[in-house]
């Protein structure tokens, strides 16, 4: 008999996600990845005639859980601004039967800023003290939440154009995540001396310029789902070490990369590790003789680990 799926509505899925966690179901999930447990295809691109937007879908399978998953992402272009949704579907290895069907911004949201985390975590210099944000929306507040306490962090700076329209409540609520954040007046200052900044912004070009920092630092990046986005400037993958979350998928789909193999000879082949390589300890933690780069794409699989255990939770 067929099954319907438990659905899973965004509301619901915050709550459980208090209830996981989140960092921690990862690190399994990239551990599966390194021993062959877990499959992660690279994303597929489907896009809409006339430049009206696209859907993203992101494939994987979680073997020793017995799940095939699909989160597929819209980007719908709109006279008011994009509008992006995500779905994440779970299906029994079984049986073939679908069983969950999850509202994945929440997921996506944590997933996001917990695979950072888990970068930072296994990247970042060990007496790394000083932290920037660049990005204020939730996403950010996110990265702020999962790293907090991986460091001792002496000092943490927040920075993004929209601070100047925000309100004085809204800043109060900002300033009000960590008693250590202080809000920049520019992305300058925000970055200035840091050892590790985290990108968390929707931008589809630049935000910072690794070659004016003062000093090497571990960069993050996630961007965003708009065509070739990118956080860093293409070129500046040449003079950085850089990692990501999968070295399979992500060269074929993150911005920065394509454009940099395109245009500035840099070479796939040159990303040091990912993050199944970090956690497997295949990889070492970077020297910081320059600067390093770690770039996530946001892989199906992460969604699907989560949602999994979300339905884990309800059974």
């Amino acid at each position: 008999m067929p099954s319907t799926p438990y659905v899973i509505t965004q509301p619901q899925a915050r709550e459980l996600l208090a209830q996981v966690d989140v960092p921690q179901i990862l690190r399994k999930l990239f551990r599966d990845l390194a021993a062959g447990q877990a499959v992660q295809p690279a994303q597929q691109l489907v896009e809409f005639p006339q430049g009206a937007g696209d859907f993203i879908n992101y494939l994987g399978v979680l073997a020793e859980d017995g799940v095939y998953g699909v989160k597929t992402s819209p980007y719908i272009v709109r006279e008011q601004g994009p509008l992006v949704t995500a779905w994440t579907l779970l299906m029994s290895m079984q049986t073939g039967q679908p069983l969950l069907l999850c509202d994945a911004g929440e997921l996506t949201t944590a997933r996001t800023a917990a695979t950072t985390a888990v970068a930072v975590d296994a990247l970042a210099p060990l007496k790394a003290q000083r932290l920037a944000i660049i990005g204020s929306g939730k996403v950010a507040q996110a990265h702020l939440y999962y790293v907090k306490d991986l460091r001792d962090w002496q000092s943490i700076s927040l920075y993004s154009p929209s601070l100047n329209g925000k309100n004085p409540e809204a800043l109060a609520q900002l300033k009000s995540l960590d008693p250590r954040l202080t809000l920049a007046d520019s992305c300058e200052a925000a970055i200035q001396d840091a050892d590790v900044i985290m990108l968390c912004t929707s931008s589809a070009g630049p935000v910072i310029d690794p070659s004016i920092l003062s000093k090497p630092a571990l960069i993050t990046s996630i961007s965003t789902n708009a065509p070739r986005a990118h956080e860093v400037p293409p070129q500046s993958l040449n003079d950085m070490q850089v990692f990501c979350d999968y070295r399979q998928t992500t060269p074929g789909s993150a911005g920065e990369m394509l454009i940099a193999g395109e245009q500035h000879g840099w070479d796939k082949h040159s990303i040091v590790g990912d993050l199944p390589d970090l956690l497997s300890e295949k990889v070492q933690r970077p020297e910081y003789d320059r600067s390093v780069f770690f770039r996530s794409i946001g892989l199906g699989l992460e969604d699907i680990a989560l949602a999994n255990a979300l339905y884990r939770l309800q059974q």
